[in-house]
This record gives C-alpha cells, sequence and structure tokens, in this order.
C-alpha cells in the first residue's frame, strides 16, 4: 500500500455532531431506547471525511468553554442569545436538547474507544483550538466546520483550507482564498476584520452601524485592515468620506476590542497531543461493548474498515 502524503483533518466537533442531530432521525436509537442519531451521525460524517480526504492526522476539536468569559467581557453581547440560563457563581449553559446532551458523554467514549485525538482547551473554543493546531501544523489542514468565522484561517501558501459544510456534510464546498475572494472580495487573511465590521447576529457581534458587507469589503480593499481603517478615519487628511469616516469613529469603542473577540487564538498551550489517524481501534474491546450497550452497528464498522489500512 503506498503511503499516504501527509494531511491534518480538524473537526469542529460540535458543529458535526449538532447537524448529526438535527439532520439523522431520532428515531436512531440505542437498545435501551435512547437516542444515538448525534453518536452515529457524527461516526458516518468522520467515515465519509476520512474516506473522502485521507488524512494521516486526525483531530475531534472541543469546546471546553463554548463562550469564554474573556471575550463576554469584552464583548457582553458575545453569543448571549444562546445562553439558556446563568447559575449563580457559575457559567452560562448553552441552550442544548436533552436527547443530545445525553449523547455527548457517549460520543467522547467512542472516540477514544477508537483513538481518534480529542483535543480541547479550558478557557477556549474549538475555534481556537482549530486556530493553534492549523498554525504551523508542517502539513495541509483540512478544518471541517459550518462556522464561517473559520474563513480567517484560510492561507492557500501554508495549505489550510475550510471544509464548508453549511449545506451539509456530503454537498461541503472547499473554501480556499479564491473562494473567499469571490463570494466576500476580500482575502482569508481578511476575514476576522470582515467580520467585526459587519457584525455577526449568530454571535451577537453588533458590528460598525450602517457598514454592511460590501461596505466592509470595500473598506478593507482601500486600507488594508482594520486598523487602516480605523487610523484612515482619525486622519482629516485622509480621503475616507464622511459616510464611513463617522460610522466608524462611532463604533471607536466597539472596533477597539472586536478584533480581539473574533480573532481565533493561534497559540494555546496544548501540550502534545497525537493526532496521529489510528489504523486500528485502541480499545477494541471495549468499542465493541460501546456498539453494542448503543446499537451503533453499521456506522463503528464502516470507521473501522475505513481506518484499516488496505
Amino acid at each position: 500500500m503506498a503511503e499516504r502524503s501527509e494531511r491534518l483533518l480538524l473537526l469542529d466537533t460540535a458543529s458535526l455532531y449538532f447537524r448529526a442531530f438535527f439532520g439523522v432521525p431520532d428515531s436512531v436509537k440505542a437498545p435501551d431506547g435512547t437516542p444515538v442519531n448525534a453518536v452515529r451521525g457524527l461516526l458516518d460524517f468522520i467515515t465519509r471525511l476520512v474516506g473522502e480526504y485521507q488524512p494521516t492526522h486526525l483531530a475531534c476539536c472541543w469546546d471546553n468553554d463554548w463562550r469564554p468569559q474573556w471575550r463576554v467581557d469584552l464583548i457582553p453581547s458575545y453569543k448571549a442569545h444562546r445562553v439558556e440560563l446563568v447559575v449563580p457563581g457559575g457559567s452560562d449553559v448553552e441552550e442544548v436538547p436533552d436527547p443530545l446532551e445525553a449523547q455527548i458523554p457517549v460520543i467522547e467514549a467512542v472516540l477514544e474507544a477508537f483513538g481518534i485525538a480529542v483535543v480541547g482547551a479550558d478557557g477556549y473554543e474549538a475555534d481556537d483550538v482549530i486556530g493553534t493546531l492549523a498554525t504551523g501544523a508542517g502539513m495541509p489542514v483540512d478544518v471541517v466546520t459550518g462556522d464561517r468565522d473559520l474563513f480567517q484561517l484560510v492561507d492557500d501558501e501554508a495549505q489550510v483550507r475550510v471544509l464548508y459544510t453549511a449545506r451539509g456534510v456530503g454537498k461541503h464546498e472547499r473554501v480556499t482564498n479564491d473562494w473567499v475572494r469571490e463570494k466576500y472580495g476580500i482575502d482569508g487573511h481578511q476575514y476576522a476584520d470582515f467580520a467585526a465590521l459587519r457584525g455577526d447576529a449568530s454571535d451577537g457581534l453588533p458590528g460598525v452601524a450602517g457598514v454592511g458587507e460590501k461596505t466592509a469589503a470595500t473598506l478593507l480593499g482601500r486600507f488594508g485592515d482594520l486598523a487602516g481603517i480605523v487610523a484612515a478615519a482619525e486622519d482629516p487628511a485622509s480621503d475616507l468620506a464622511p459616510g464611513p469616516r463617522r460610522k466608524v469613529k462611532d463604533a471607536a469603542d466597539y472596533l477597539l476590542v472586536a478584533p480581539k473577540v473574533v480573532a481565533v487564538a493561534r497559540e494555546i498551550d496544548l501540550g502534545t497531543p497525537d493526532l496521529t489517524l489510528p489504523r486500528t481501534p485502541a480499545d477494541p474491546e471495549g468499542l465493541v461493548a460501546l456498539s453494542e450497550k448503543w446499537g451503533l452497528g453499521g456506522s463503528v464498522t464502516r470507521l473501522v474498515e475505513t481506518l484499516t489500512p488496505r
């Protein structure tokens, strides 16, 4: 068998198991009646992606903290609409359907039995883990997500692209710099500043009032980055038109903190996790037991077969 060229596949795991939960019928259940649609769906997604892209390395990136306090301190509205409740003296709890919440420990146990690396960091989101692992990976990287925020990682020179699953894992798009430029009129490295200017209701980012995608792209095309735009707004001699100048200056406090909130972290201390793709399950007996208990049958079998060298 010919050796695979090195390639790292990074999964925005929650993005995928949420998609599986809502896309796979809840009639898919374990023998005891517990829904396992998210578990089976995620395993099937991994099988499809590993089969198509033939990675040598794989990480299921985890949200140890889906709404880090340091981001909320900077922009209080950050993901605020997703909060189910606030525990006094504790952390915000994201609204997760009970039948999905019950499946998350099963997902973790199955991934562990396979020997697939699960990587998270306290105080950080999966996006930050992905940003750190993708930066300086030393090999081509495919980031699997339905989150546009990660377009900021797209870098043709470093061979980092996003496999964007907004239309489904089976209909995912391969996001390169050309794709970003055609879609938004900017380069991938400008996407974080673009998102800060435009705002993003799904993340509770207000953006600059009156600045939409076209204006944001035009400003970035002229001034390069957010710092350049702010500098132009503050410079009476610049040729920035009065309208955008006023809008940018009015949003000065927001623009001071937005870049730090929107930019994914790239230098988290993650230790030295082994991201090597397992070719055989790390715990075969445990995997069989989990498969039988939760009725994972074909989903486990197909992934084992896909991982096994031929």
